[in-house]
């Protein structure tokens, strides 16, 4: 067996390849991570992080358009949407110093430049490091593929940076337009809406399925799509876009609704379509390495068929949502390191959150599925009306919804939407890891007053029992 430079080399830095690399170099491995744009991938430069800071701002808007609710006055609110921005980029850019100190401090060899797989020797990989410099070679063993993913574009209409827009250019506008059509009403999508309407943006929201959010639980999808309209944002689902043309200071959509062709226009247009994986330039095709609708296909262990080349994160199959990436390269570098008694990622017990306004989170199985499967279930739900905290707060609009095997009494799926849900859906994310029963769920102590207390009516009222509702 030939010597290699590392024991594993590490394809992108995003948060399924540094988490990767760091625990990898905790369990005493030789470790190069090779990012040939910024360490914390897009999640944490162009996505995850700096979308939560803008809705921050979006959010603080909000409040201070709606303060005389508390007693307060205030006048002559003014917002510059560069200071938004620059504070929205300070914030990305922190956190990717942060995990370049973290990589520094764990041992971790970074190299910036683009990397290129070949066939080694006897079983090593070869990987050929195109910086600005020079060019690298490297061998390992093991290679870990965590290139994340792109915004996709459309046949017929493509990201300018001007009139259309993708996440990029949504994030960092030099003015804000009067008015925007979204493309694509999924988490990215919803999070642009409520955002740009806080700010006073006019927004039109076209969607081909029948409801927005189309992944989330169907009573959920209903609060979100009540609350946008009752906001003036206009909902247009079972819709589809058929072509656009762009002028100097506009834009102009055909859309088919109900058959009917209709012309919208705005100022931007902003493609939220979903994404489309970077495989390309990696040299795979020399490998055996399968890739199906244009994602990375890998066993349990999120080995490729490849014996050494492993695929993390938004370049393999869905959800494609940075924990599930971080919680991968944990498993994928576990399993490398020969630890025993892991176990595979249980998909239906990833959680997803959307923090657009009001906040959705959800775990599991939704009704509908539930229903789909045959199962024989109990649904209980709990609005946040009838939450004492959610008074208070002066935001007591949205819902829980939990859903049990009634034969089991195992929790099954639970669907959130109102204050704060994203910080909540931990507690059903541990309980569906435990595999909680009802009886459980139902005997656990809830503090008061607390948002937290709906969970726990929502467990109640499945069974008939609940107190405050």
């Amino acid at each position: 067996m030939s010597n290699s430079d590392y024991d594993i080399i590490i394809i992108g830095g995003g948060p399924g390849g540094y988490v990767a690399a760091i625990r990898a170099s905790q369990l005493g491995m030789s470790v190069a991570l090779i990012e040939d744009k910024h360490l914390g991938g897009i999640c944490l430069n162009w996505g995850c992080i700096p979308t939560k800071a803008l809705l921050r701002a979006s959010e603080i808007k909000h409040m201070l358009d709606n303060v005389d609710e508390f007693g307060f006055s205030v006048s002559n609110i003014k917002m510059d949407i560069d200071k938004i921005t620059k504070r929205s980029r300070k914030v990305a850019s922190q956190l990717s110093a942060g995990i370049s100190h973290l990589l520094k401090k764990n041992k971790v060899k970074v190299f910036e430049g683009f990397a290129h797989l070949d066939k080694g020797s006897s079983d090593l990989k070869t990987v050929k490091i195109k910086t600005k410099d020079k060019d690298i070679i490297m061998t390992s063993k093991n290679v870990i593929i965590a290139t994340g993913a792109r915004s996709r574009n459309l046949p017929f209409v493509t990201s300018d940076g001007k009139n259309i827009w993708d996440y990029k250019s949504a994030m960092t506008p030099d003015k804000l337009p009067k008015s925007m059509i979204i493309i694509g009403s999924g988490a990215i999508g919803m999070e642009f809406a409520s955002f740009y309407n806080d700010l006073g943006v006019m927004v039109t929201v076209v969607e081909a399925l029948p409801s927005i959010l189309p992944n989330e639980d169907e009573d959920i999808s209903k609060i979100v799509e009540t609350n946008f309209v009752k906001r003036g944002i206009n909902i247009r689902t079972n819709t589809t876009l058929k072509s656009v043309e762009t002028f100097d200071k506009n834009v102009s959509a055909e859309i088919i609704c109900d058959g009917k062709i209709q012309t919208i226009t705005s100022e931007k247009l902003i493609l939220a379509i979903g994404i489309i994986a970077n495989t390309e330039n990696l040299g795979l095709e020399k490998f055996n390495v399968k890739i199906d609708k244009g994602h990375i296909i890998t066993n349990e262990w999120l080995e490729t068929d490849e014996k050494g080349i492993f695929a993390i994160g938004d370049v393999t199959e869905g959800p494609w949502l940075a924990h599930k990436a971080s919680h991968e390269g944990v498993l994928c570098v576990e399993k490398i390191a020969g630890h025993k008694n892991l176990n595979p990622i249980d998909k239906s017990s990833i959680p997803g959150c959307t923090y657009c306004r009001p906040q959705v989170a959800s775990i599991g199985l939704t009704e509908k599925k539930a229903n789909l499967q045959k199962l024989n279930i109990k649904v209980g739900k709990f609005p946040f009306v009838g939450n004492g905290k959610a008074i208070a707060l002066g935001d007591s609009e949205g819902l829980i919804k939990t859903i049990f095997n009634d034969d089991t009494g195992e929790l099954i799926g639970a669907h959130m939407v109102g204050p704060e849900v994203t910080e909540l859906i931990q507690g059903f994310s541990i309980a569906k890891k435990l595999e909680t029963t009802e009886h459980e769920l139902m005997h656990t102590v809830f503090p008061h007053p607390t948002l937290s207390e709906g969970m726990h009516e929502s467990v109640l009222d499945a069974y008939n029992q609940a107190i405050h509702y």
